[in-house]
């Protein structure tokens, strides 16, 4: 009996390793497997982004990041002291890394700081016998070359919100940072890649024994911009300190050759991490550095809109181009009174010289039979009012009212005076200085309807991406209209009445069309303007006109159109138009739309006053 009952138990032992050894084989294995092997997933390299010539804007350096492992340091207090007498460790810092040493297994690496400079780096590596579990972990951060110069173009990176978690598991990795604005933003799908892996052995307590197999992903796509980093650079430094913007774009391929938004920031700390000092100082500056004024900003269009109000009025054929129209200086309707810019008025002119001379009296008359939902209907063909599509998460609307818009946003019928305001682009209408330089280049190029660009091609693994944009359609526009516009823009410039004739280019070959614009933030009360307190320079810099210039050169074969705008700058003529002049004088000079890179030309050092 105890012969068999030893029997049977070994034949059920037997039987249980079969079992295991045997019949549940693979499951143990893949257990096992699972324990021993870990896979982990490795950020993938960022894509780049270049200029239209191959100059790199935003790119991945190497970023030197001073780790330590807690248990081969031993006292992790007094290893901290010691790397502080090395490199610069700020009290907060060193409390993170022990809180961190605190929640995690004491051999997994806690980093102390990141983007050390090569100095920092030798002095560790010198010093690193004294230092027991302290190494050098080399990745990669994103570097901005452009600067200030393209931060809101660019945009700039930044760490993953919890918000941001979803989707793709590459995102919850340690230090990994995502598109946060500007190309970065919009393109962060593509120029992130696709992340990859590492197989790793690891022992029963989770610390790697060796590396098995790596995958590195499909790096992030390079993108190549329409921009002309030379001329954005000229921008920048002609427009200094102003709290302007300018925009310019080729006529007929709507690529932008420069976006520039001044002042700007340095993309570079965001990268980094920037301090609470600096974004305070961001936060609090009255002239909003962080805003993309050339997408985002929304002004009255000023005079630079009479364009508009004069195609619809020869479009309805409200008004022949040649007559003329007495201009006293005001106009009266019911108990108010229109003043023209001009005291005592213009005397008698035409459509021609209203627009040359812009007078504001002509436009009153000419607003008024056209009525404003026609004078809408055509600006809204040029651009005017709505989102034109650029590749920048910013861009604003706009804003062309129409009778409709006000009766459902206010309740109340829209009002005449209104419309003679609407007829010098104050009031309601609000532009955005992009859909300002679009509204100029479809005048220029004979009224196609080209759209902005930012992006020239995109590529993966060097090779070009498809572009699937289809032609640019006509706007169907009467020649003979157009041309009305386009002598009147030319005499602003080269007639000497014209309001912008000191601002002239003056080499016959370059020479440029354009409209002057002066938009009023703060209304003029009856007893300032009788006591003639109407000029700019009487008032606070806030309560100041803004200054507003559109242009096209050269003007025998348009290319280029520009737009300006000077917040609180004064008189158009005086602070926009002479900065138009010499981007359009420089883009004509540089040529970058018919140029190809081997061609480049240095910037000049040089700007006009």
């Amino acid at each position: 009996m105890l012969g068999g009952v030893q029997t049977l138990l070994l034949a059920s032992l037997a039987g249980r390793m079969y079992q295991l050894q045997v019949v549940e084989s693979d499951r143990y294995k893949t257990l096992a497997d699972e324990n021993r092997i870990n896979m982990q997933l490795l950020p993938p390299p960022r894509g780049r982004i270049f200029d239209r010539f191959g100059r790199p804007l935003a790119v991945n350096q190497l970023n030197y990041r001073l780790v330590i492992v807690p248990e081969q340091a031993g006292d992790l207090e007094r290893s901290l002291v010691a790397i502080g007498l090395l490199v610069q460790i700020e009290q907060r810092e060193r409390e993170r890394v022990l809180r961190e040493a605190q929640r995690k297994r004491n051999f997994v690496p806690i980093t102390v700081r990141e983007n050390l400079t090569w100095e920092e780096v030798s002095r560790i590596e010198v010093n690193a016998p004294d230092l027991p579990g302290t190494m050098i972990d080399v990745g990669q951060t994103r570097h901005y070359l452009s600067g200030k110069e393209a931060a809101h173009i660019i945009g700039y990176v930044g760490a993953v919100t919890e918000k941001e978690l979803a989707g793709d598991p590459v995102l919850a990795l340690p230090g990994f940072r995502i598109g946060k604005n500007g190309a970065e933003k919009v393109f962060e799908s593509r120029l992130r890649g696709k992340a990859g892996s590492r197989q790793v052995e690891v022992n029963a307590y989770g610390r790697i024994i060796r590396e098995l197999r790596r995958d590195e992903g499909q790096p992030g796509d390079d993108y190549v911009l329409s921009i002309d980093m030379g001329l954005q650079e000229y921008a920048n430094a002609r427009i200094m300190h102003e709290s302007a913007s300018a925009v310019v774009i080729d006529v007929h391929s709507g690529e932008l050759m420069a976006l520039v938004s001044s002042p700007s920031f340095n993309p570079n700390s965001f990268t980094t991490g920037i301090s609470q000092n600096e974004w305070n100082a961001l936060m609090t500056n009255p002239r909003f550095p962080l805003t993309n004024k050339a997408v985002s900003g929304q002004y009255s269009p000023g005079s630079t809109f009479k364009m508009m109000v004069a195609l619809a009025a020869l479009e309805g054929d409200h008004i022949n181009p040649n007559r003329e129209i007495f201009c006293p200086g005001y106009l009266d309707l019911g108990n108010r009174r229109f003043h023209c810019w001009k005291r005592g008025g213009h005397g008698r002119v035409n459509m021609y010289t209203g627009i040359t001379r812009s007078c504001d009296f002509y436009f009153y008359e000419v607003a008024k039979r056209v009525g404003v939902d026609d004078i809408a209907a055509m600006a809204r063909r040029f651009g005017l009012g709505e989102k034109l599509g650029i590749e920048l998460p910013s861009e604003r609307n706009g804003l062309m009212p129409t009778r409709d818009w006000k009766l459902a946003v206010y309740g109340v019928p829209w009002q005449k005076g209104e419309t003679l305001v609407i007829g010098i682009g104050q009031g309601f209408v609000l532009a955005t200085p992009l859909q300002l330089a679009v509204m100029t280049a479809r005048i220029a190029n004979g009224g196609v309807a080209i759209a902005p660009k930012l992006v020239r091609e995109a590529q993966r693994v060097g090779k070009r991406l498809p572009d699937l944009r289809e032609p640019f359609p006509s706007m169907g526009l009467s020649a003979a209209h157009l041309a009305v516009v386009q002598k009147g823009m030319l005499d602003v410039t080269n007639d000497p009445r014209g309001t912008a004739y000191r601002a002239r280019i003056e080499e016959p070959s370059m020479a440029m069309a354009g409209k002057t614009g002066s938009v009023q933030v703060k209304r003029i009360t009856k007893a300032e303007r009788e006591r003639g307190v109407v000029k700019n320079e009487d008032r606070e810099w806030k309560d100041r006109d803004h200054a507003l210039f559109v242009g096209y050169a050269p003007i025998d074969s348009p290319r280029y159109a520009v737009s300006v705008v000077v917040e609180h700058g004064g008189g158009g003529s005086k602070a926009a138009a002479p900065i138009a002049r010499d981007l359009l004088r420089e883009v004509q000079r540089r040529d970058p739309a018919r140029r190809g890179p081997e061609e480049n030309i240095p910037l000049q050092t040089t700007v006009s006053a």
